[in-house]
């Protein structure tokens, strides 16, 4: 067990604690077991250690990859044991989809040890309610999404601003707007941030950021998604085939029989393709409101999940309008409904009808509509029903 802790502790001790992540104010880190779900590279790991270091020297905490070689011949029980009699009360867990049989594990342990507290992160494909065992009446489950568009100004040391609530922006957006555009210019910083933004990793390397965004595109495919579908290659490849193909076209209303037809797949295998894509954040759905998502609904549109999988993945430079709507429905959707409409782009939390677009842009189309309104690219202040897209940006 020598290793595990030494590891623990050097990782612990390289752990940069100058940025934490809104997320973290938000956990209940005093629940005894807390899964943080989310997609590869948006920083599930970073958290947990930053966690783990705040603790101080007489935190009895010790971060474990489920993934080490230690646990090909010990098991994740039999560990946690050995670690607890010798005094560790709390245990970070990373990438417990890695391990076989996590969740029945952990129930175990839950139960029979209520001296102890496990933070878990796994893959955004994680459905806790559908292991093998129901953890989801024991756990609490959190999900990291990628940066906002506030913190990639933070991160960048352009701005500190705090989040804002959706209400406030839509009914004091041109008080908002013109006190943070004193602050900084964000049409300056807005292209960046669609372009290599989304995930904290571009800190390491502007220049080599889209290779690194491929790779972790790869991983997804190869190993979460294969273990959704079993451990069969061949079906994974199909799904690579499916994303390739939605990064050339996106956003799009889907003719599911025909891309059924040129993937060479069933209607229900194409559903369900899609929603695997959807839970590892790699594509965003966009359903009719009230859908029954169990019954293998087809999508109305079908999005990338962010701006910068368009850059990455699009074998062309994308649509600017495509780009619009990406980042509507990834900023606003982590925190609020989003649901399609006939009538304009997006329908939020069955109420305000938005519709999205560059500058020049009027309300023609949405005007007969209550609650309605135009999120605009370009724009650095808005007026009346004319909102700045960047500012939706700032509801994480």
């Amino acid at each position: 067990m020598d290793h595990l802790l030494a590891q623990s502790r050097i990782l612990a001790a390289r752990t940069n604690l100058g940025h934490l992540r809104f997320l973290h104010q938000e956990i209940h880190w005093d629940w005894r077991l807390i899964g943080i779900k989310g997609a590869r590279g948006v920083g599930k790991t970073t958290l947990m250690l930053q966690r783990l270091r705040m603790g101080g020297s007489d935190f009895k905490g010790l971060y474990l990859f489920l993934d080490d070689l230690h646990f090909a011949t010990h098991t994740l029980r039999e560990t946690v044991e050995y670690l607890r009699a010798s005094g560790t009360t709390h245990f970070f867990l990373d990438e417990v989809h890695k391990y076989p049989g996590w969740s029945r594990e952990l129930k175990n342990l839950y139960d029979l040890y209520p001296d102890i507290f496990i933070v878990f992160t796994g893959s955004s494909i994680i459905e806790l309610s559908q292991q093998d065992v129901d953890l989801s009446r024991r756990a609490v489950l959190y999900e990291l999404p990628g940066l906002s568009f506030r913190e990639y100004l933070l991160l960048s040391g352009v701005d500190a601003g705090p989040a804002l609530s959706f209400d406030d922006m839509v009914s004091n957006h041109e008080t908002l707007a013109t006190d943070l555009v004193l602050r900084f210019r964000p049409l300056e910083h807005f292209p960046a941030y669609l372009r290599e933004g989304y995930y904290p990793f571009f800190l390491e390397n502007r220049e080599i950021y889209p290779f690194l965004l491929k790779q972790v595109v790869r991983l997804v495919l190869e190993t979460d998604l294969a273990a959704a579908e079993g451990g069969r290659v061949q079906l994974t490849q199909k799904i690579g085939q499916l994303l390739q193909i939605i990064a050339d076209s996106v956003p799009f209303k889907p003719n599911i029989q025909q891309l059924a037809a040129r993937v060479q797949l069933d209607r229900n295998t194409l559903i369900r393709y899609l929603q695997h894509l959807g839970n590892a954040r790699l594509i965003a759905l966009l359903y009719p409101e009230h859908s029954n998502l169990s019954a293998l609904q087809k999508p109305e549109k079908i999005f990338l999940d962010n701006t910068n999988l368009a850059f990455a993945l699009s074998g062309t430079v994308p649509d600017a309008g495509s780009l619009r709507e990406t980042f509507f429905y990834n900023q606003v959707g982590y925190r609020m409904a989003v649901t399609y409409t006939p009538e304009g782009d997006f329908k939020i939390e069955d109420r305000w009808i938005v519709e999205v677009g560059g500058r020049g842009k009027d309300m023609s189309q949405i005007r007969h509509l209550p609650n309605s309104f135009l999120a605009l690219d370009s724009l650095e202040a808005g007026a009346g029903n004319k909102l700045p897209l960047w500012l939706f940006g700032f509801l994480y």
